[in-house]
């Protein structure tokens, strides 16, 4: 397992849904941890790279609520 960090921003603040929506997305498909910054609108997605690419944890992310917008550059 290679696992890898991606930020993304985000527009809407999510709610109870969103949340209990991204807890089981980490249960079934390698998501291993996720990580909200409310005062910077964005959200850290710990993943097994080996299994999904940037793509698929975006779209997971949208899958679940979550109004996902561009990534962050990680320095």
């Amino acid at each position: 397992m290679t696992y890898l960090e991606l930020v993304f921003n985000y527009g809407a603040i999510p709610g109870e849904n969103e949340l209990r929506a991204i807890d089981t997305m980490r249960e079934v498909y390698g998501i291993r941890r996720v990580q909200f910054n409310a005062k910077e609108h964005t959200v850290r997605v710990e993943f097994d790279a080996s299994r999904m690419k940037q793509d698929a944890v975006a779209k997971l992310l949208r899958n679940a609520g979550i109004d996902v917008r561009e990534p962050v550059a990680l320095a």
